[in-house]
């Protein structure tokens, strides 16, 4: 029997027609027929059945501003909606390649092919026990939709799962269709542009609703397919923790002013009553389902124990609990342990000290059930929210503190000012010792509490590292625990941070410090770096002390987004590739270990693309078991929105580590060629240089600001923080993120291609050879993703639509226009040539999925064009232009 309804052509094909009788009846029909002939032109130039897009422009060129905006929302709303059909295609996939077992990348598939290979019991533990993976999740401003939106979009998405998944008669079919008619309809009369800007409680919610709507119940459901394929490999072997999650929202201060500590605070509160609230409600069912009969029962001393343990400790609950579940252990014990729960945050005594009290106590239940032979009780109602104690903690995602090194520097300076040293005037030698000697003296140089004598950043850093201290105090360590330093450069801006948590008493060396001090290294001055910036840390007295008491572990995070906007696609891939393989064998030489911290954005130029293909691309040195990486805007939506992808998602993740964790356990991938590095060094050159001098070309900024909307995207209310660092016009000062949004719009995505083509063809013309490249695309991880990740981002450029931008920078389109159209060419013939492929993408159906998208984002396009084109625009004009930026990202399924 089929496992679904339906397929996406019927999906696409009602949710249109849907569309069209709502746009009808809610405008007119005459409003339905004009989007229908600008619909049906793109369809006919795209099909080649029209030789020009002449009659196309004259339609939108007719068009009044009202229509406009009604084009703009139909073709918007239209976009929506089709991403909800590939979701629920996606969906369709995923149910039925598991059902016939042919579901790749899935945790079967990862056991046995460690089973395949010959990896033993005790490898395979030892794989479990190092592998720890944390998805990250911040708040940066790419997500385009409102949150009304995404509310609505949700709604319509179940109402199509349920078409889809279930055997319904004729009048649940027309209540359902009547429901789906009444939620379409009220997102055509939602605004789509959001009249503020978000505020960063809105983003830290946001982010929340994730974690606890769709991940809190998922990871259950992950263990279990893991656990199911070691049953059937190794039976005996068990999965520790392998997941945890963490995010900036409420507490990345680095470029964004209302990040304050009042923020942060209210966000790990709400986050530990949500998370506690979760626990209840779980044990709440728990209660009804252990029901059994301890006159019949037997529980085992280990959980009677624990119960009388409780019954002490909570003596005015104790003969309640008897009276109201006589004989039966396992309500009382649940009862009690809501209570627990109930007073972890209340003065009353009795309350749970932290999550492990809470998780030994869920232990305990499933113990008492496997006593008596009720294991399948155990395994399927305790072991869960075993899992999901274990993972979210009191904290439901732990945070990551965050803030630009100018910052902390600053405010040393003024901290050591106030105390006769001159520090801002120190040499970096000099900087060093002082911060190094600070650290270790018994005495305090500030008191951080008096940081109402300062003003300004200094008074702004002293105060949240002030408050951090009681963070830790109330929310146990492990809730806030990480400070990344943006824009690290060299060893004094870590032992900055290191001094003002000592100063913080966060720090107490030796033997004690409650924070991981996370060096960001996003230039290539320090990348290049990295070795006399972590080796000169790794050899200082205080931070050594500090590693060591953090388990001889160093995160460091690398920046995809600046380092690519700085070197461009092929020579910042190369240089991370090539600095992760170097901070390795640092930390190496210095017996710490390295956990890496990616900080990928979700488009390819900024570090997106596959997951599990870019797990696997890493250098296998760097494969320590333990990783880290950002999830950002709409990637954070499209991979954890719907519970079934959410759940693929992280399955697909864990394979990948724990491939590639045995990889270098075995210590396979090795071997990769020395030779190899060779055209990669060539190729990455040229490829930075042919990119430096289209930005460094004088008019490109001015270029830049005609041909794209980024003017636009400046003034749109996606995120809290600023689209610029300091508000200056320069490519430098621009963040990465509205700098790729604007490219992506224009459909001219050079971010991700400019200057490949350039690189490889430097390298052929030095003596290298096609037949070279290809090999390095068939057998190396890394090359094979890099290309794969160009080759998609050429597919979504389109030249015919950017030559309309560049149109509108008039006499400055030649200088720059000409050199990226031949620089197009020349990656997609390399890439064609490396990849033995007619098409670009690596896979067939993303050819599908823009063919399905082209026609309809071209419209969006040259409306915009024309908006943008116009010296005054009205109000509505205004809101229209608006209006196509979200639908352009909607279409392209991409912003930054």
């Amino acid at each position: 029997m089929s496992l679904h309804t339906r397929g996406v052509e019927q999906d696409v094909r009602e949710l249109s027609t849907l569309l069209g009788d709502v746009l009808a009846e809610q405008t007119s029909a005459d409003a339905l027929e004009t989007v229908e002939s600008v619909r049906t032109e793109a369809i006919d130039y795209r099909r080649g059945e029209t030789k020009s897009r002449a009659t196309l422009q004259a339609e939108l060129a007719a068009l009044d501003a009202t229509s406009e905006e009604t084009v703009a929302r139909a073709f918007t709303t239209y976009f929506e909606l089709i991403n909800l059909a590939e979701e629920r295609e996606r969906v369709r996939a995923i149910r039925e390649r598991t059902e016939d077992g042919t579901l790749p990348e899935s945790l079967a598939a990862a056991v046995e092919q460690l089973a395949a290979e010959g990896a033993d019991a005790e490898t395979v533990e030892q794989i479990l026990e190092e592998t720890l993976i944390q998805p990250t999740f911040t708040a940066h401003p790419t997500e385009a939709r409102r949150k009304t939106v995404k509310a609505k979009l949700r709604s319509v998405a179940h109402t199509i799962e349920t078409l889809d998944e279930r055997r319904l008669t004729k009048r649940e079919r027309r209540s359902l269709d009547r429901d789906l008619t009444a939620e379409v309809t009220s997102l055509w009369q939602t605004p789509q542009i959001r009249d503020r800007r978000p505020e960063v409680t809105d983003e830290a919610l946001n982010v929340q609703w994730y974690l606890e709507n769709v991940l809190f119940d998922v990871v259950g459901d992950v263990y279990e397919e893991l656990e199911r394929a070691l049953d059937e490999h190794y039976p005996g072997v068990d999965g520790p923790k392998l997941f945890e999650f963490r995010s900036w929202a409420g507490s990345d201060r680095d470029g964004n002013p209302y990040v304050t500590p009042e923020v942060t605070a209210e966000t790990l509160d709400r986050q530990r009553t949500v998370v506690l609230d979760r626990y209840r409600e779980k044990l709440k069912e728990l209660s009804g389902r252990l029901s059994q009969d301890g006159r019949d029962f037997s529980v085992g001393e280990p959980f009677t124990a624990r119960l009388d343990a409780d019954k002490e400790r909570l003596p005015g609950l104790a003969d309640d609990v008897e009276q109201r579940y006589p004989n039966e252990p396992f309500r009382q014990k649940l009862k009690l342990m809501r209570e627990r729960i109930e007073r972890v945050d209340d003065v009353r005594q009795g309350g749970y000290a932290d999550a492990e009290e809470l998780l030994a106590d869920i232990e305990s239940v499933a113990t008492g059930l496997r006593a008596d032979g009720a294991d399948v009780i155990a395994a399927a109602a305790v072991d869960p929210v075993a899992r999901q104690v274990d993972t979210f903690g009191f904290s439901l995602a732990s945070l990551d503190l965050r803030d630009h090194q100018e910052n902390h520097t600053e405010t040393v300076a003024n901290v050591f000012e106030s105390v006769g040293v001159d520090y801002r005037s120190m040499e970096e030698s000099a900087r060093v010792e002082t911060l190094t000697d600070a650290i270790l003296q018994s005495e305090p140089v500030v008191d951080v509490g008096t940081h109402g004598a300062f003003e300004g950043t200094t008074e702004t850093v002293l105060r949240r590292f002030d408050a951090l201290a009681d963070w830790q105090r109330e929310y146990g360590a492990d809730a806030i625990d990480t400070y990344c330093i943006s824009m690290t450069e060299t060893p004094s801006h870590v032992l900055e941070v290191l001094f003002l948590a000592d100063q913080a008493g966060v720090v107490d060396l030796p033997g004690y410090c409650g924070l991981d001090v996370v060096p960001l290294l996003e230039t290539e001055s320090a990348l290049s770096g990295a070795r006399e910036i972590m080796g000169t840390l790794f050899e200082n007295e205080a931070y050594a002390a500090a590693i060591e008491a953090r388990d001889n572990v160093q995160e460091v995070m690398l920046g995809y987004s600046d380092s690519n906007k700085e070197n461009g696609f092929l020579a910042a891939n190369w240089s991370l590739h090539r600095n992760q393989k170097r901070l390795a064998a640092i930390c190496s030489d210095h017996d710490v270990d390295l956990r890496l911290f990616h900080g990928r954005g979700g488009s390819i130029s900024r570090g997106g693309g596959s997951m599990n293909e870019a797990l696997l691309a890493l250098p296998t040195e760097t494969v320590t078991g333990e990783v880290k990486f950002t999830e950002q805007g709409e990637a954070i939506a499209e991979k954890y929105a719907n519970p079934q992808i959410a759940q693929r998602n992280c399955e697909q993740m864990l394979n990948a580590q724990l491939r590639a964790r045995y990889q270098a356990v075995a210590d396979e991938g090795n071997g990769v060629p020395e030779a190899w590095h060779g055209p990669l060094e060539t190729a990455a050159g040229a490829a930075h240089d042919a990119y430096r001098d289209l930005l460094d070309t004088d008019g490109f900024v001015s270029y830049f600001e005609q041909a794209t909307p980024i003017t636009v995207i400046e003034d749109l209310n996606l995120g809290s923080r600023p689209a610029s660092r300091s508000g200056e016009r320069t490519v430098e000062d621009l963040r990465a993120i509205p700098w790729v949004f604007s490219w992506t719009q224009a459909r001219c995505i050079i971010p991700g291609w400019y200057g490949l083509g350039t690189g490889l063809e430097r390298y052929i013309d030095e003596g290298g050879d096609v037949e070279t490249l290809q090999e390095l695309y068939d057998q190396w991880p890394f090359f094979r993703t890099t290309v794969n990740n160009a080759a998609l981002a050429l597919a979504r450029t389109d030249l015919e639509i950017a030559a309309e931008y560049a149109d509108l920078a008039g006499e400055d389109r030649e200088p720059f226009f000409g050199r990226i159209v031949a620089e197009y060419e020349r990656s997609v013939e390399l890439v064609r040539a490396i990849t033995g492929r007619d098409r670009l993408p690596p896979r067939e159906w993303v050819d599908e999925n823009l063919d399905r998208r082209n026609p309809y984002v071209d419209p969006l396009n040259l409306l915009q064009v024309r908006l943008l084109d116009q010296a005054e625009r009205s109000d509505t004009e205004e809101r229209t232009l608006r209006l196509t930026v979200k639908g352009i990202a909607a279409g392209m399924k991409s912003t930054g």
